[in-house]
C-alpha cells in the first residue's frame, strides 16, 4: 500500500524545511533507515531516513522547495503500484510541473512565522533568500569563513549550483597555486598652494567617510532573535549563581581518561557537568518540567540539551536519559552529535527532547554568565571556565584551588527561589564528590 514520506521536525522549533538534495530517484528500492533526501531547515542540514521499505513512486517536491513540517515530499509503495495522491491526503498540493513564484518576507518574523496547514511545498527560494545572496552548504560557509574568502564568486557544483565543500577546497588549491596580485600604486591628489598655508605633507589627508554595512539576517540568526525575544519577554527568568570546587572533578577525569584512552574515549569536563546536572534533576522534578497554561507538565526522561556554536549562530543538541548513561557513552554520543552540528549533518533525534539545557563558555576564559532559557524548558545552566585561583582551605590556610561558577536560569511559574538554590547546590556537590557521576 502507497504511503507517504513527510518532511521531518528538526528540532521543538522547526515549522519548515528546504530540500536540497534528493539522494533516490522514483523507481529506486529502498529500505527502512536509507537516507533519500537532504533537507536544511534554519539551523542546520540533516539528511532524510524513512521507515518503510518499498519503491519510490513519485517525489513531490523539487530542491530548493521549503516545505512545512508535516508536509509530503514523495510516495513509496510496491513497484508499479496505483495511487491516489487526494486518498493520501496531498489533494492541495501544487502541480509538480508548476513553478511557484517566491515569496518575500517583510520582516525576519515573517519568515520564521509558522507555515500554513496545507501540505503543499512553499515556494522555492531565489538567490536573495540565502545569507549574502550565495546558495552554499552551512559546511562550505564555515570553511571560507575559517580561510577569510568570500564565497560570492565562487562556482557551485552541487545541486541547483549550491557551493559545497569540494568547491571550497578546490578554491583553496587554487589560492596555493596562483601568483600574488601585484597592487597598484595609488594615483597622486593634486596639490594645490595657498599663500602662508603650511605644505600639504605636514597636513593629514582628509581620508572618505567609512560606510555602515547592512548584512541580512540568515535564517538562523531570524529565528534565534525571536525565540530569544519569546523566552524573555514571556519567560519569568531568574538566576542563582554558586562557585564549585572543580579539583576533585578534574583529577577524576584524568583518572577516568587514562583508563579510557585505549579505547579511543575521552571525557570532556562538560560530559561530567551534563551528568551532574541529570542526576541532579532526578531529584527535583520540577527543574525538568514546562509550563503548560493552566498545568505544568513534569517530564518523564531526563533529556540535557548541550549548547554547541555554530558560523553565525548556534543550536542545542540533546544527551537522552542523561541521568542514567555512563560517563563513557556519553563523552561518546556528545562527541558525534557535536560533530554531526558543526559539520551541517544533525539527525533529527539529536535535537528531539529537551527538557533542560547546558551553555558551557568555560573554553572562552569567561568567568561567569546568565543564558537565557529555551522554552519548553523550564531552566539552563550557565557555565564559566574552571580557574586556579586563590581559596581559603579547611584549615584556614591560603591556598591554590581550582574554581568554577555556574548560574542556573530557572522559569518562576515552575519553580521558586528557594528550590532553584537547593537544585544549583545539589550540582555542585556532586561534582566536588565527583565519584557519584560512577554509580
Amino acid at each position: 500500500m502507497a504511503e507517504l514520506i513527510i518532511m521531518p521536525k528538526l528540532g521543538f522549533d522547526m515549522q519548515e524545511g528546504q530540500l536540497i538534495n534528493w539522494l533516490k530517484k522514483p523507481g529506486d528500492v529502498i529500505a527502512e533507515g536509507d537516507v533519500v533526501a537532504e533537507i536544511e531547515s534554519d539551523k542546520a542540514t540533516i539528511e532524510v531516513e524513512v521507515f518503510q521499505t518499498g519503491t519510490i513512486l513519485e517525489l513531490l517536491v523539487q530542491v530548493e522547495d521549503w516545505v512545512p513540517v508535516g508536509a509530503p515530499i514523495a510516495v513509496i509503495g510496491a513497484p508499479g503500484e496505483q495511487y491516489d495522491l487526494a486518498a493520501l491526503g496531498v489533494q492541495s498540493a501544487a502541480p509538480k510541473a508548476a513553478t511557484s513564484a517566491p515569496a518575500v518576507a517583510s520582516t525576519p518574523a515573517e519568515a520564521a512565522a509558522p507555515a500554513a496547514a496545507a501540505p503543499a511545498p512553499v515556494t522555492s527560494a531565489e538567490d536573495n533568500g540565502y545569507p549574502g545572496g550565495v546558495k552554499a552548504s552551512p559546511l562550505a560557509r564555515k570553511m571560507a569563513a575559517d580561510m577569510g574568502v568570500a564565497l560570492g564568486g565562487m562556482a557551485g557544483t552541487g545541486p541547483g549550483g549550491r557551493i559545497v565543500r569540494k568547491d571550497i577546497e578546490a578554491f583553496k588549491q587554487q589560492m596555493g597555486t596562483a601568483p600574488a596580485m601585484p597592487v597598484a600604486p595609488a594615483s597622486a591628489a593634486p596639490v594645490f598652494k595657498v599663500p602662508g598655508a603650511q605644505p600639504a605633507a605636514s597636513r593629514t589627508q582628509a581620508q572618505p567617510a567609512a560606510e555602515d554595512t547592512v548584512t541580512p539576517l540568515t535564517r538562523m540568526r531570524s529565528r534565534i532573535a525571536e525565540r530569544m525575544i519569546e523566552s524573555k519577554s514571556t519567560v519569568p527568568h531568574f538566576y542563582v549563581t554558586v562557585e564549585i570546587d572543580m579539583g576533585p572533578a578534574l583529577d577524576l577525569r584524568k583518572q577516568v581518561n587514562d583508563r579510557l584512552e585505549k579505547d579511543g574515549v575521552k571525557v570532556s569536563v562538560n560530559d561530567m557537568i551534563v551528568k551532574a546536572v541529570a542526576l541532579a534533576l532526578r531529584e527535583f522534578p520540577n527543574l525538568n518540567a514546562s509550563f503548560n497554561g493552566d498545568s505544568i507538565i513534569h517530564r518523564a526522561s531526563i533529556n540535557v540539551g548541550i549548547a554547541v556554536a555554530l558560523e553565525g549562530g548556534l543550536l542545542n543538541v540533546v544527551s537522552k536519559n542523561a541521568d542514567s548513561a555512563s560517563l563513557a557513552k556519553m563523552a561518546v554520543a556528545h562527541k558525534e552529535m557535536v560533530d554531526r552540528a558543526r559539520e551541517g549533518k544533525v539527525k533529527p533525534e539529536d535535537l528531539e527532547g529537551e527538557t533542560f539545557a547546558v551553555s558551557n563558555l568555560g573554553p572562552y576564559d569567561v568567568d561567569s554568565f546568565v543564558a537565557i532559557i529555551n522554552p519548553p524548558a523550564s531552566g539552563i545552566l550557565a557555565v564559566g571556565s574552571a580557574k586556579q585561583v586563590p581559596v581559603v582551605n579547611s584549615q584556614g590556610h591560603l591556598d591554590i584551588g581550582w574554581r568554577m561558577k555556574a548560574t542556573v536560569s530557572a522559569d518562576h511559574r515552575v519553580t521558586d527561589g528557594a528550590e532553584a538554590a537547593r537544585f544549583t547546590q545539589r550540582i555542585k556537590q556532586i561534582l566536588e564528590d565527583p565519584f557519584r557521576l560512577l554509580i
